[in-house]
């Protein structure tokens, strides 16, 4: 096995070892990343963003090289496209830094200061939650979106990328180490696992000592895995089994551009949606030109009784294509006859990401948005919209659709933690 190095401990080449090393080096640079300023934060951000347009062309060679590799084992195109690093989104990465380093920085802000009778004041501050572990597939943009969120809320990350992404994941981790350095931060804050053994994530996920929460990001069997095997809390989501319900009150133009633009924009991203709910009353008018333009594009469709009379060239859908995550350029559909039972569909085969209804009817709106149980519930706009850049957050960890801590895209403010602080002046309980 080759050397595994990790900076400041010297090499190693059992994982388990390895492994240790990297949570307790990851350990010691939380403390002095928790206690850098903002100014630093900002700077070393600053400095990633400009080593990664510098390196762009570098960054496509490697991933093209992984790119080639992936194609050569046999991915499918889903999963070639969330490899794939283009120069628009190399550029999005460096923006996508920027735009952190330009956030309020959540670290030591404190908030609901109250004075109590005694004459204490008690309130919250807001910290890091220390060492938070990411493990991903085959995003390599993830490489710089952790590190960026994880320096900026003041924690030290491990980023465990796939296999499948070695090469793209080293060379953004070379521009964030480079930025590190000149900010003066340890090189150690953010750390990539050099290893693909998957050996290493199981040491990871039950590192109690050195790891203070996992966040995977990748296929349901992974994120199963992890949350089943995980001794180190877990922030997550299985699915993206996101849904667009039509109703009967909605403005038919708007209708057809959401569905349109809600399963057709990207095929690969969680938040695309898979299945399409549409009320009876206004099927007739809205399913044959969206299965126009879905037939233009591409797209198969596999809907229920009702729907194929409308369109009949669609195919039949089985029980399972309602619980599916396609990531693919399949959509299912249903016609339904009321908000409620659009509602009882999403309760039953949904996965708690994202949900959209398209309506001018106010109260449905409202109903929607209190009884639909999701990360993100929208009105009248695309489920490609629930993203950390599009929230304003800069960029996300990723989406949970945990109900504690953090739920939907988690940023700067997912990735700490409130402690309660007491400021006294002597006092003493009588």
């Amino acid at each position: 096995m080759m050397n595994l190095d990790v900076p400041g401990l010297g090499s190693y080449t059992d994982i388990a070892a390895y492994m240790n090393g990297v949570g307790a080096a990851a350990r010691d640079a939380s403390r002095a990343v928790a206690r850098a300023g903002t100014l630093a934060k900002n700077l070393a951000l600053a400095r990633m963003a400009a080593a990664i347009r510098r390196d762009s062309a570098l960054l496509q060679a490697e991933n093209a090289a992984d790119v080639e590799a992936a194609r050569a084992a046999g991915h499918d195109a889903a999963f070639v496209d969330r490899l794939t690093l283009t120069p628009g989104s190399i550029e999005a990465m460096a923006r996508g830094l920027e735009e952190i380093a330009a956030l309020p920085d959540p670290a030591g802000e404190i908030s609901d200061l109250k004075f109590r009778p005694s004459g204490i004041q008690v309130g919250m501050m807001r910290v890091p939650l220390g060492v938070i572990a990411i493990i991903y597939e085959s995003r390599p943009n993830v490489t710089a979106d952790a590190a960026g969120l994880c320096l900026k809320a003041g924690n030290a990350t491990i980023l465990r990328g796939g296999s499948e992404a070695l090469r793209s994941n080293q060379a953004i981790a070379r521009c964030v180490h480079e930025g590190l350095r000149e900010a003066g931060l340890p090189e150690a804050a953010v750390q990539v696992v050099a290893t693909t053994d998957r050996a290493a994530v199981g040491h990871l996920i039950v590192d109690e000592k050195h790891v203070d929460v996992v966040v995977p990001r990748g296929g349901k069997s992974l994120i199963e895995r992890i949350a089943r095997d995980a001794r180190v809390p877990v922030i997550r989501h299985l699915d993206g089994v996101c849904h667009v319900y039509v109703d009967a009150h909605a403005d038919l133009q708007a209708a057809i551009a959401i569905a349109d633009n809600a399963k057709t924009q990207r095929y690969a991203p969680c938040n695309t949606m898979e299945t399409l709910l549409v009320h009876a009353d206004i099927a007739s008018r809205v399913l044959p030109p969206l299965a126009a333009i879905y037939e233009s594009k591409g797209v198969e469709l596999r809907g229920c009784a009702r729907s194929r009379a409308l369109v009949p060239a669609m195919k039949a859908a089985t029980e399972d294509d309602w619980y599916a995550e396609y990531l693919a350029p399949i959509l299912a559909i249903r016609v339904v006859d009321s908000l409620d039972m659009a509602i009882d569909h999403i309760a039953r085969y949904g996965s708690q990401h994202t949900d959209a209804i398209v309506t001018e009817n106010h109260p449905n709106a409202m109903r929607f948005l209190r009884e639909v149980d999701s990360s993100s519930v929208m009105v009248n706009a695309s489920t490609r919209f629930a993203d950390g850049f599009e929230y304003g957050l800069g960029a996300e960890i990723g989406i949970s659709t945990n109900k504690l801590h953090a739920r939907g895209p988690v940023g700067l403010e997912g990735l700490t933690s409130r402690k309660w602080i007491v400021l006294g002046t002597g006092q003493i309980r009588g």
